[in-house]
């Protein structure tokens, strides 16, 4: 029997013990093909409400179990996302359109999540403080309560499990909203992965659904902490939604990341490290090398090996295993990246490679002579796209990657290791990556970006304690003060 063939596919909440009514189902669709996979509840807004009562009665109970228990459950998933990997990888290929390696490597980082999530289980709680007053004086860490997590579609395991994890692990329950485009990736492996592991239940519960039920978590009071990673622009709504109803939120947003390729680099490494960085999962990550930043004096040569590149990956079906792009998740994301194109060059852009599509398989896409106020060059594209600019001087690129609302990734190619490194603490990122392209991503890591980009290194390694605990002052004494009252 195949792992997911006990996964509650038509409850609109999963692994809560009942399954109220929602706003019906929908179909799980795969995008190269346009082929229905299955169909999965969706969840209507009063099940935000109904999930976060049930979440904070089990939450307490979670919490107050020796460590060592929560630990056990946070190892048993892991290695069931390890044991089932095969079957796991297959449905990350077809319902988000990635290729067998992207899907090996979101199963291989959600077992790390889980297994680093475990020793944060048996993390120090607190510290013992100074006090002017002969009393004991400590801090310590408590569960938050109830976390909610919504994730999005391009590496839709990975995006859910570095929050519910870690959160799970430090004694709270979970309300997770996947993707609607990647339900089962996102949300029905890891609801079958925590059941098998042996979580309790009530505390991870899965709504797939829209804006709106995303919106009915944030608000919810009994919610205290939101974990949000998608775009700028919703990340936005969210931030201002979650402040007004006094929320904890952690935002991991959109980016526009600069990879600077200077004049003494290996030109055919740099071309290769370059196209990943651009053409890796179609470009629908947020750390895509969104703008290459090139010396003068070598522009020219590394524009034309790139092109060179794009024209010779093949695009297609990802099941099949002989293709290095899939599909665009969708017909809409794929019309805003050919938009994007074509404006950049109606703006004035040289068209080296790609530009072209079939159904939602868009060639990789190279442009060169790109103004900077450009659409492709100015913002986050999502696509497989490289704009290409060049530089005069070390300052001119400092300038030019800086001047970018975004800064979550950066990448620097450089003969000389040291001087890279020298030029990237002049460029505000999350994240600097010397002599490797801008994607990047591991579970002991603490990531996020500044600017557009986020709110700072909120997720993943010990940031995961400061985000999903809160710290109490605690004060003992053995005999009560006299005051003059």
């Amino acid at each position: 029997m195949a792992f997911l063939d006990g996964a509650p596919w038509q409850g609109n909440i999963s692994l809560s013990g009942w399954h109220p009514g929602g706003a019906g189902d929908a179909p799980v669709v795969e995008p190269a093909t346009g082929e229905e996979l299955a169909r999965t509840g969706r969840a209507s807004v009063e099940n935000a409400g109904e999930a976060s009562e049930v979440a904070r009665a089990a939450q307490r109970a979670w919490a107050e179990l020796p460590f060592t228990e929560r630990a056990a459950v946070l190892r048993r998933a892991g290695q069931l996302f390890l044991d089932n990997a095969d079957e796991l990888s297959g449905w990350i290929v077809r319902e988000s359109g990635g290729i067998g390696p992207k899907a090996g490597l979101e199963i291989h980082i959600a077992a790390e999540e889980c297994f680093e999530a475990a020793s944060l289980a048996s993390h120090p709680t607190g510290q013992v403080l100074r006090s002017e007053m002969p009393r004991l004086s400590f801090s310590r860490r408590v569960p938050a309560g109830v976390v909610g997590v919504i994730a999005p579609f391009n590496f839709p395991l990975i995006l859910s499990i570095r929050s519910v994890a870690p959160a799970l692990a430090l004694g709270n329950a979970v309300i997770l909203k996947p993707d609607p485009r990647t339900v089962v990736s996102g949300g029905v492996i890891l609801a079958r992965v925590f059941e098998e592991a042996g979580l309790p239940q009530g505390l991870l519960s899965v709504l797939p659904g829209g804006a709106d039920v995303g919106e009915a978590i944030v608000v919810d009071p009994l919610v205290r902490v939101i974990a949000f990673t998608g775009s700028t622009a919703a990340g936005r709504s969210v931030g201002a939604l979650g402040a007004q109803h006094l929320k904890r939120v952690h935002l991991e947003l959109g980016g526009n990341s600069a990879l600077i390729v200077m004049a003494d680099v290996d030109l055919e490494k740099a071309v290769s490290v370059g196209a990943f960085g651009s053409f890796m999962h179609q470009g629908q990550i947020c750390m895509t090398t969104g703008r290459h930043i090139v010396d003068a004096s070598i522009a020219k040569e590394y524009a034309a090996l790139l092109a060179e590149h794009a024209n010779h990956l093949p695009v297609g079906d990802p099941k099949s295993g002989q293709v290095a792009l899939g599909p665009l998740i969708d017909a809409k994301q794929r019309d805003r990246v050919h938009s994007m194109v074509t404006d950049t060059v109606d703006a004035g852009a040289t068209l080296l490679a790609g530009g072209t599509f079939e159904e939602l398989f868009y060639r990789p896409t190279v442009l060169t002579d790109v103004p900077m106020t450009s659409r492709a060059y100015a913002e986050e594209v999502f696509g497989p796209v490289a704009p290409i600019v060049s530089y005069e001087s070390l300052e001119d690129a400092v300038a030019m990657a800086s001047a970018s609302p975004y800064g979550l990734s950066l990448g620097i190619l450089a003969g000389d290791g040291l001087r890279a490194l020298e030029l990237a603490s002049r460029i505000p990122t999350g994240a600097i990556h010397i002599n490797d392209q801008t994607v990047g991503d591991e579970a002991v890591i603490p990531f996020g970006g500044v600017g557009s980009s986020g709110n700072g290194s909120r997720m993943g390694g010990l940031s995961n304690l400061d985000a999903y605990t809160e710290t109490q002052w605690v004060t003992a004494q053995s005999e009560m003060p006299e005051y003059p009252f």
